[in-house]
């Protein structure tokens, strides 16, 4: 009796902060100017560095909570976002800003090479996937910057990625200790951040790696596109982020290596997603295995994922098909980001899910959503003015 007594206290306490919570984060059902998103979202992304006291990104803002620690995993592809806004506003702050994350990243690194799991903590733990992901940072950094810095660390974290890989592409050690250590499919976009690395600096066997993991990643794939270990919890309804993760992985190393079952798999999983997504741009938050959804609330990072992996099918193939996806995922994502907001934590920041109390990033507006969501625009505006890679 005492113990079910605790549970209703919990829920009710839960579901009280829910309803208090709620009312500080506002949707925007009305304001759709594309530009206004995007700067807001932008000036966001900005503030978050700006918050603590090191050059990193803040992992986001708990709704009416302080800024919280700076995220090395996800200040590592926030790198590539800001030099593609540098060329966007022609404003080169942003290359500047770039920098100095990618400084603060290689001050950051493990002594073996790796990039930390969870947000800045002094007892790291290395994690394959965060290493990929700042990988990407890097590269993009050595490419536009060619500082010895740069290549120094994406060396040394490829290295330490090359070192654990097993045999078939598969990483089974150095995965990260806050997730499902035996369901990380989606390392494949890790891997894209190694073979990016070997691109810029030349490194065959990088490259090489990167291409077992994505096999190994499509031996996991089933014909309607849905992966087998392929989420951070719960593997039988993976998060629609960790498939895109997956998609996103594939059409990189794809395009790279010229691979075109790779872009194939990832083809597939986003043939299937246009089928789930409704009239309005809602995608259920996790796909069971029969790519139906299993929860009532939506992913916004994976939303903004998707959206961004429908752009890149569209500029690879020209079919109008995924250019009107991604338009209809984004405009359902700009009806629910808050750009009004008096609270400079949470004006211009994505949420976690919407409804905002749903299982991911709860009562949260998150980095990582927020920087797809500006890559997703930038896409956006990109194919509106230039057309297709097909049509080039």
């Amino acid at each position: 009796m005492i113990s079910q007594l605790k549970a209703l206290k919990k829920t009710a306490l839960r579901r009280v902060d829910q309803y208090r919570r709620t009312s500080l984060f506002h949707d925007s059902p009305f304001n759709t100017d594309i530009d206004r998103h995007l700067a807001e979202a932008a000036e966001w992304l900005k503030r978050a560095q700006d918050s603590g006291t090191d050059r990193g990104v803040s992992y986001g803002a708990d709704f009416g909570g302080p800024w919280l620690e700076s995220y090395p995993e996800t200040t590592g592809y926030v790198i590539p976002t800001f030099l593609k806004l540098a060329d966007h506003y022609k404003d080169e702050s942003y290359i500047h800003r770039a920098i100095e994350m990618g400084e603060w990243e290689s001050e950051v690194q493990m002594t073996n090479g790796a990039v930390m799991g969870g947000r800045m903590n002094s007892n790291p733990t290395p994690a394959v996937f965060n290493t990929g992901m700042v990988l990407l940072g890097w590269a993009a950094l050595y490419e536009r910057t060619r500082n010895a810095t740069f290549l120094q660390s994406l060396r040394r974290a490829g290295d330490w990625l090359l070192s654990l890989q097993e045999p078939d592409g598969n990483w089974t050690k150095g995965n990260s200790k806050f997730a499902n250590p035996k369901a990380t499919v989606y390392n494949v976009k890790a891997a894209w951040g190694l073979c990016e690395a070997g691109r810029v600096a030349q490194i065959p066997e990088a490259i090489s790696a990167a291409v077992r993991n994505a096999e190994f990643c499509l031996s996991k794939q089933t014909s309607n596109g849905w992966f087998h270990d392929c989420c951070l919890d719960d593997p039988s309804r993976p998060l629609l982020h960790t498939i895109a993760y997956s998609m996103q992985g594939l059409i990189g190393i794809g395009v790279i290596t010229e691979r075109k079952d790779f872009i194939a798999g990832a083809t597939r999983t986003a043939n299937s997603l246009i089928r789930v997504m409704d009239s309005d741009g809602f995608i259920p938050g996790c796909i069971g295995p029969d790519f139906r959804g299993t929860v009532d609330w939506c992913c916004l990072t994976g939303t903004a994922q998707t959206a961004i992996v429908w752009g890149r099918l569209f500029q690879l193939t020209g079919n109008p098909g995924y250019k009107e996806a991604m338009h209809r995922a984004l405009m359902y994502l700009m009806r629910r980001h808050d750009i009004d907001n008096p609270d400079p934590r949470l004006r211009g920041g994505v949420a976690g899910s919407w409804p905002v109390w749903g299982d991911y990033g709860r009562l949260k507006v998150l980095n990582w959503a927020t920087n797809f969501f500006v890559e997703a625009l930038l896409l956006e505006k990109s194919i509106t003015n230039g057309g297709t890679e097909a049509d080039q």
